[in-house]
């Protein structure tokens, strides 16, 4: 047996026995982070540390995306900045992983062959060692599989938030939309056991977590795999009855695989929150079906009915896509017309750009960027007319939220604390001399709105103190240098609290021997 087979991950320093330090970069979907809080927890697993904030790291991790626009000029741009910071720290490794990886695969260290490892997003598990074998052989590493090797929620994590998780109930896609690349990087759609996903989301809540998101390319087609189409609806009713889960979000579901059953099973559940976010990509019906979407624009309207018939309050969201091969004036206008029909609480809105080995980025009659980018900022222009006018429809209105950490950028000049309503809304608000942790759950009056958010400034009509405020403040305790009671006393001043507290404690080995955020690509 070679060196190399016999190498055991080990995140130390080759000259002593002091930790390595790392760093994962995380570009893309909510997938990608879910993976990276994967990579991390592997990672600290093998031993290493997360680097501080200021420290140059041993190791640093670029886990990347290709389906953003520049996806390619993004990675290469931060190539060339580590090259440089590589230079001066001898012994410092990168590692680049994720559907970019999985697409270029040996191009990767062609063109930066500074780069130390190179893994695929059916391998993750591999990273440790083959951060090891490099380091021991002095050699670029390139180990990319066809198929996945182990499900990706079977590996250690090192999770973001005390109170807030990620559970992926499926990876991979069966769809063929034209603009996407994603189902030849992570493979056809592999669903998980119901038991499996419902044990995971017990030993998230036994720790404090109050708020989950069901995570999936096309969550809403989960049970295709083990022959049960009505899997999905099963899977949020059983959510329903975990004691301690309080909310219950998914992301993102196809128009094509919504059912009655799903609507029902939203609007019975009372954890799982009146929130839908459901990609239109386009309301034109030709563009539609040039993109392979398999629905139409009355279908899609028609579950937006339904689900408002069944559930009134709730926030509806969405994808679309401006300027796709071939979208004429006419397709472009349809788009706007189902945008104002469908009052959309808010919508990712994109500019079609190219992505190689799509069926679209082939096609004729390719827009012109400047045709494209005058659609986009037409459409956007509406799309804040409405969201602005929904979201002034709420003052008045008493809301709950949790409150969160990292979601309000200007907390600590504004002394506000945030965090979200029930249907997903950004709520900033005043918080009052009781100081809500994060994870806690806070009533409030909204007393002004803004297109992208609401403000409570007003104190608070309740502060409920939640095991979720008490995990928070748990995993905040464990920072070293007295940073836990920096947190308390912000919280009381209305300071911004220290981010991403839950990393100074042990990994969470979700679904192996010992037990310890959060939509589509």
């Amino acid at each position: 047996m070679s060196i190399t087979d016999q190498a055991i991950a080990r995140g130390h320093d080759a000259r002593g026995d002091q930790a390595r330090s790392y760093q994962i970069r995380t570009f893309g979907c909510q997938m990608n982070v879910h993976d990276s809080e994967r990579l991390a927890g592997l990672l600290e697993v093998a031993g290493y540390r997360r680097a501080a904030p200021e420290e140059a790291a041993d190791v640093v991790v670029l886990n990347t995306c290709a389906v953003r626009e520049n996806a390619d000029n993004r990675l290469y741009g931060n190539l060339g900045h580590l090259r440089s910071v590589k230079q001066r720290q001898p012994g410092m490794q990168i590692a680049v992983g994720g559907c970019l990886a999985q697409k270029d695969k040996g191009e990767i260290v062609r063109r930066a062959p500074w780069v130390d490892v190179v893994f695929g997003t059916h391998n993750i598990g591999a990273l440790p060692a083959l951060l090891e074998r490099a380091r021991v052989l002095d050699e670029a590493q390139v180990e990319l599989k066809d198929a996945l090797e182990r499900f990706p929620s079977t590996l250690p994590a090192r999770r973001e938030s005390a109170y807030s998780a990620w559970v992926a109930i499926s990876v991979g896609c069966n769809n063929t939309c034209t603009f996407c690349i994603v189902p030849s990087l992570r493979g056809r759609e592999q669903d998980r056991r119901p038991g499996d996903v419902l044990a995971e989301i017990r030993a998230l809540v036994s720790e404090g977590v109050v708020e989950i998101t069901l995570l999936g390319q096309n969550v809403n087609s989960y049970g295709a795999a083990f022959g049960d189409r009505q899997a999905f609806g099963k899977l949020l009713r059983a959510c329903g009855e975990i004691d301690g889960l309080e909310r219950v979000r998914f992301t993102s579901p196809h128009p094509r695989d919504f059912t009655t059953d799903v609507i029902a099973a939203m609007a019975q559940t009372p954890n799982v929150m009146p929130q839908l976010h459901m990609p239109l990509q386009s309301g034109s019906n030709a563009v539609l079906r040039a993109m392979r979407r398999a629905y139409r624009r009355d279908r899609y309207l028609q579950i937006i009915d339904e689900v408002r018939a069944a559930i009134p309050d709730a926030a509806i969201t969405t994808d679309i896509i401006v300027g796709f091969p071939g979208e004429t004036e006419r397709d472009f206008t349809d788009t706007i017309d189902v945008v104002r029909k469908a009052r959309f609480t808010s919508a990712f809105t994109f500019q079609y750009s190219k992505r190689p080995g799509t069926p679209a980025a082939e096609m004729g009659e390719q827009v012109p960027a400047a045709v494209v980018r005058e659609r986009y900022e037409r459409l956007t222009a509406v799309v804040e007319e409405i969201t602005w006018a929904e979201n002034r429809a709420l003052l008045g209105r008493e809301l709950e939220v949790l409150v969160a950490e990292g979601e309000g950028r200007k907390d600590t000049a504004t002394r506000r604390v945030s965090g979200r309503a029930r249907d997903g809304r950004l709520v900033h608000l005043a918080p009052g001399d009781l100081a809500p942790r994060p994870g806690d759950i806070v009533r409030v009056t909204v007393t002004h709105a803004a297109p992208h958010h609401l403000i409570a400034d007003r104190p608070p009509l309740q502060v409920r103190r939640t095991r979720a405020g008490d995990a928070w403040q748990a995993a905040t305790a464990m920072i070293p240098n007295g940073r836990a009671d920096r947190a308390e006393s912000a919280a009381s001043d209305g300071e911004e609290a220290p981010r991403h507290p839950a990393r100074a404690g042990s990994p969470v080995l979700l679904g192996m021997p010992a037990v310890g955020r959060p939509g589509n690509a």
